[in-house]
């Protein structure tokens, strides 16, 4: 087989389109971790906030929506009183929580241990 040829076989290949629609929305910062902790049960907004250090409740708010905008979670409004929002995964998003639990267990086996933040008064 010449250069050119091979060449030729590469140029045809080209990425999945569910890998790149799928990476699109879980490769963003933290719409993982927020699936993670709906996995587990239906949440409130204060509790998605607790859970996740370091993830703003504008974030929150926005990813929410965004999540919320693909099928994977569901706003619901408890009237109260107080009035409180709770979300959790749709059927689409229960449906993903077998591939997540594989990613989860994948990276706990192959990448390495991310190290612990240390403030510089130390």
């Amino acid at each position: 087989m010449t250069a050119e040829q091979i060449h030729d076989q590469g140029a045809c290949k080209r990425v999945d389109d569910g890998i790149t629609r799928v990476f699109q929305l879980l490769g963003k910062r933290w719409n993982g971790p927020i699936l993670s902790v709906l996995m587990e049960r239906p949440t409130y907004f204060s509790e998605l906030r607790r859970a996740i250090p370091g993830l703003s409740e504008r974030m929150l708010a926005d990813r929410l929506v965004e999540l919320g905008a693909a099928g994977l979670v569901l706003r619901e409004v408890d009237e109260g009183p107080p009035l409180r929002v709770s979300y959790r995964l749709t059927t689409a998003g229960t449906a993903l929580e077998p591939a997540l639990r594989e990613l989860a267990a994948w990276a706990r086996g192959h990448l390495p241990d991310v190290a612990p933040c240390v403030s510089e008064d130390h």
